[in-house]
């Protein structure tokens, strides 16, 4: 099933899944299919940034965040992302993706997806960095107001040594992709 077909599944299934709420873990199992796999046989680089991106929906419909995002003229938006491959995902083989947010700051949102292999070992991670946009008001939406809309009034753990250092690249990345020093 390509990743589209994988898209469709999780949007007619998840009211059936129920609802996740921030700080809670969605997870969706899959196949390593002919058509997910590179030369090597094994999960396509690029289709882990593509089947996070299946996990990252899920989370936007359970949590209700895509719709509330649609009545308010706002989108979450992908600002950047980091890999690391520990295991290969073989064809045919079974595994699933474990998806959260971690934590936030400002208008950065910072989320986790978790390539988990039927033994339990886990064969990527990769980290999230996004935002959601107001398109009428030109502006990132705070994080907090989004969460707090969705119903999470906690605040944000603080980002961990790996979370914080992936957000200082991130920002040094975008500034030099801007042209600046």
């Amino acid at each position: 099933m390509y990743v589209w077909m994988r898209l469709l599944r999780i949007a007619a299934t998840h009211r059936r899944r129920g609802r996740i709420a921030v700080g809670q873990e969605g997870r969706l199992s899959f196949r390593c299919l002919p058509s997910d796999i590179d030369m090597n046989l094994h999960l396509n680089n690029a289709r882990y940034m593509m089947l996070a991106d299946v996990g990252r929906m899920d989370i936007f419909f359970r949590s209700g965040l895509l719709s509330t995002a649609r009545r308010r003229g706002w989108g979450p938006l992908l600002g950047g992302l980091q890999a690391s491959y520990v295991r290969e995902i073989r064809l045919w083989q079974r595994f699933d993706i474990h998806s959260s947010i971690e934590t936030w700051e400002e208008t950065q949102i910072i989320g986790r997806h978790r390539f988990v292999l039927e033994d339990g070992r886990t064969a990527a991670i990769i980290l999230t960095t996004g935002g959601v946009y107001d398109f009428k008001g030109r502006r990132f939406v705070e994080a907090g107001e989004v969460m707090a809309i969705l119903g999470h009034a906690d605040a944000p753990r603080p980002p961990d040594a790996a979370e914080r250092a992936f957000m200082a690249s991130h920002r040094a990345l975008r500034t030099a992709a801007k042209g600046g020093p």
